[in-house]
């Protein structure tokens, strides 16, 4: 445990990133306010939190929603530094896509107020998505932070249709798109972090939607190949280090890919095969006509200047990832 830092706030405490970001932000001395939605039946398991390393000293929790954007003003108040890793989750398109968009705007635009307000906020780092970057008509193998998502062209095209959520997609771009406006106009300083598919062990107990994804293969969950296509992707530890790099780094501006590695399906389904023989892979052969979106890369060389180096390679994600999800009994 490093020395005293001063106290940051995590949004979003529970989720897959955010509860990774908290625990090494203790490790690294940062004492941490943190959200999570409200429970009024007290019946939530928050133990995975409140038993981290540092957490009986060091984190606080509040109650804080995305619908009630004021709501956030106790947990951001004195911190100097605030992680808005919280966004509405709607892969199903159970609602509507204006709904969705409208709860992750008003929500960020609640936070970064609240942050003005603190007067001690010296930093925001939002994290957004590849969701923000990829989808356009833009003819691209590999795509840097240049690149936006065309949200006419999503909803035109239906990108991945029912199966994954255009609205995610949208609400993800116009967020950011938002968060980077609101910040210029009002002297904010803010840094937008873009991570692929996050790959990894997990320590919240609901099983991570992109870890999931990225194992279809073992499940033999067919309807997910067409995500697998051209996979992205980056070592949950990697993306919380990121976050804290980003934050800590002076000379950080706007928006930061981070993603490490790119693999095609097939290139997957011989890696998963051989270095897990025990599951049944599909032969690589047999997935050379899965139909979906081929993904465009997204190009970290905006982090890696600026000084980041990722630890992780394809071995621990998965490694690890699988190892998670026997202890937790999903294989």
């Amino acid at each position: 445990m490093e020395g005293e830092k001063g106290t940051v706030c995590v949004t979003g405490g529970t989720g897959f990133v955010a509860s990774w970001l908290i625990m090494r932000l203790l490790e690294h001395g940062y004492s941490v306010h943190t959200t999570i939605r409200p429970d009024p039946d007290h019946k939530r398991d928050v133990s995975f939190l409140t038993s981290l390393p540092g957490a009986s000293e060091k984190l606080r929790i509040f109650e804080a929603d995305l619908s009630d954007p004021e709501s956030f003003g106790v947990a951001v108040n004195g911190c100097i530094g605030v992680f808005h890793v919280a966004t509405p989750v709607d892969f199903e398109n159970r609602e509507p896509e204006e709904v969705v968009t409208k709860r992750a705007i008003d929500g960020m635009l609640g936070i970064l107020k609240a942050c003005l307000k603190a007067k001690t906020v010296k930093r925001v780092v939002y994290t957004s998505s590849a969701s923000a970057v990829i989808f356009n008509d833009k003819d691209a193998d590999v795509m840097d932070e240049t690149y936006w998502t065309d949200v006419e062209y999503v909803r035109a095209n239906k990108i991945f249709g029912a199966t994954f959520g255009a609205s995610y997609f949208i609400s993800k771009t116009m967020t950011e798109k938002t968060a980077l406006e609101f910040a210029e106009e009002h002297k904010l300083d803010l840094v937008t972090i873009i991570p692929s598919f996050v790959m990894g062990p997990f320590i919240c107990p609901k099983f991570p939607g992109s870890v999931h994804t990225s194992l279809a293969l073992l499940f033999g969950e067919k309807e997910q190949y067409g995500s697998l296509l051209n996979l992205s992707m980056v070592h949950v530890d990697d993306v919380a280090r990121a976050h804290i790099f980003l934050f800590e780094h002076s000379e950080a501006k706007g928006r930061y890919n981070c993603s490490s590695h790119t693999i095609t399906i097939q290139e997957l389904a011989k890696f998963l095969s051989t270095k897990y023989p025990e599951f049944p892979i599909p032969p690589a052969e047999s997935l050379k006509d899965i139909k979906g979106d081929k993904m465009a890369g997204l190009s970290s060389e905006k982090l890696l200047k600026s000084g980041f180096r990722y630890k992780y390679g394809l071995d621990e994600m998965f490694n690890e990832a699988i190892q998670c999800c026997k202890e937790k009994g999903y294989l």
